[in-house]
């Protein structure tokens, strides 16, 4: 692999037209069916079995330790890797080398995480995996820019976030009702991986005329950064999409301890299947259907609103009304409204990017707040357990996330 210039691209080139075609998208989809399920089923259910196993009283701060570490290598990994994909070269094609390159290295370290018989061992092998997880990601996001015309990117930003549904829902099933063990539960999601990803790395083709800028460590180290002074649409779309995960993660990071020891339910674990279903369910009917809507009116702000609140409601039933049944209506409003807020805030961030010619950089700062929230959710909420010994200010702080997230979406001025 090389690194170099090349000549300037039509203007024009640089926004594509052209619909991508439905073996496109499916492709598509699978790649990122397998990126939720080998990067969420361990966030939900294996790495909070797994510190159960290896040392119940210290489980809430394991967990949290592991995914705050998880969370500083997200934020360093997405930026860089992503002013890295924009300046490659290779033959292989510089988004497929960092798909191809970023799910090998997540799968083996997954994989690997079920070996630990020590905290040191799955916080370090989680955090090799989140590194793969970040390439993986950056050469995924940033085809959406170069590849897909305005049009499609609504329905196209579902097909992000609809396999993240289906993807965590088959993945708990899978562990919870064939009994399987940690060791062999996270194998599968590492061969899971490879195999969802490699249709689309088969299939997918650059477009040509596109620019590699330089290879330079200024540009590196600017793609940790984007002004919000002087992109201010990019900001508020940053603050939004960080707020509205944030308020998700925190909502949902310790439901299986918060139905073992708030509802003390006698079947946790079936009880997060049935509670995960819900979510789900709600999140994949409203990541299409808000992506649909959005593409056929050109509206988010309304449906970023929406989506929100729904979340703020759902947080609010689970501070006044804490019951089983009650934490399964505010499944169906959390899910929903992250679902819907995912496909239409995706199609909105592709619009605000600063920089045609860096777009896996940009997306890549954009990205961080995807992914770091969930890393750094249940650092978060240890502590606001810990200190408030119980559950409701956890749910409080869900609550004023995803509020916040509503506001900020109020000071976009590209959006209708």
């Amino acid at each position: 692999m090389s690194h170099s210039p090349s000549t300037e691209p039509d203007p024009g080139a640089l926004t594509p037209e052209a619909p991508v075609s439905r073996r496109w998208i499916g492709a598509f989809t699978l790649a990122w069916f397998g990126y939720w399920m080998a990067s969420l089923v361990p966030l939900q259910l294996l790495l909070p079995s797994q510190f159960q196993a290896l040392s119940p009283a210290d489980k809430v701060r394991d967990l949290a330790i592991t995914n705050g570490v998880a969370g500083v290598v997200a934020l360093i990994t997405l930026p860089v890797f992503g002013a890295l994909c924009d300046r490659t070269i290779s033959r292989f094609g510089r988004r497929r080398l960092w798909i191809a390159g970023g799910a090998f290295v997540c799968a083996v370290s997954v994989s690997l995480v079920g070996e630990q018989t020590s905290t040191i061992g799955v916080v370090f092998w989680w955090a090799v995996a989140t590194a793969g997880a970040s390439a993986m990601m950056g050469g995924l996001t940033a085809v959406i820019a170069d590849r897909v015309p305005e049009r499609q990117r609504g329905i196209l930003s579902g097909a992000i976030y609809g396999p993240q549904a289906l993807g965590v829902v088959i993945g708990i099933a899978a562990v919870t009702l064939f009994s399987l063990q940690l060791r062999t539960a996270y194998q599968l999601l590492g061969i899971a991986l490879v195999l969802c990803a490699v249709p689309f790395i088969w299939i997918h083709r650059e477009r040509r005329g596109m620019r590699t800028p330089a290879l330079t460590f200024r540009a590196i180290l600017g793609g940790l950064w984007v002004n919000p002074r002087r992109h201010p649409e990019f900001g508020w779309a940053f603050g939004s999409r960080t707020l509205v995960n944030l308020a998700n993660s925190l909502g949902t990071c310790y439901m299986l301890f918060f139905l073992t020891d708030g509802l003390r339910m006698k079947d946790p674990e079936e009880s997060l299947l049935i509670v995960t279903l819900v979510y789900l369910a709600a999140a994949l009917i409203f990541t299409y259907v808000a992506g649909a809507l959005s593409d056929r009116t050109g509206r988010q702000r309304g449906i970023l609103i929406i989506a929100g609140l729904a979340q703020a409601v759902a947080a609010a039933i689970l501070v006044f009304v804490p019951a089983f049944g009650t934490t399964i209506i505010a499944a169906a409003f959390i899910g929903g409204g992250f679902g819907a807020s995912m496909s239409v805030g995706q199609a909105v961030v592709t619009r605000v990017l600063p920089d045609a010619e860096n777009r896996a950089k940009d997306l890549g700062i954009m990205n961080v707040g995807l992914v770091v929230p969930t890393t750094i959710a249940p650092l978060i909420a240890a502590v606001l357990i810990t200190v408030s010994g119980g559950y409701t200010a956890l749910f409080v702080a869900t609550a004023v996330c995803a509020v916040g997230g509503v506001w900020m979406v109020t000071r976009l001025r590209t959006i209708r």
